[in-house]
């Protein structure tokens, strides 16, 4: 994308370019395929938290229909969880609690 090309409003809106449909799979809607920003935008969406979120299903998916062991859900799950607390952490700001003196004296 150059910099006179501007992104459409919905660019990168998780909700708005992966929905949920009425059957409880996600689906792309017809209008952002017929974009030619359809590709970098979902994976722009899918970067965010919500991306965690659509991670997150996938794995419950595969647990259901039995793909998936119990301990590879669990397996998956905390690294999904791991990842979104380093990203929630990394938008915060400097950690200032790693600098704090600790009085072990």
């Amino acid at each position: 994308m150059t910099d006179t090309d501007t992104a459409p409003a919905c660019f990168g809106r998780l909700e708005r370019v992966f929905p949920m449909g009425p059957d409880g799979l996600r689906k792309t809607p017809a209008g952002c395929l017929a974009c030619r920003r359809k590709t970098q935008c979902l994976r722009t969406a899918m970067q965010g938290m919500g991306g965690t979120v659509v991670r997150q299903e996938m794995v419950d998916r595969a647990y259901g229909a039995g793909t998936l062991t119990f301990f590879g859900r669990w397996a998956k799950t905390k690294t999904l969880v791991q990842h979104k607390r380093r990203n929630r952490d990394r938008h915060r700001g400097f950690p200032w609690r790693w600098w704090k003196k600790t009085e072990k004296d």
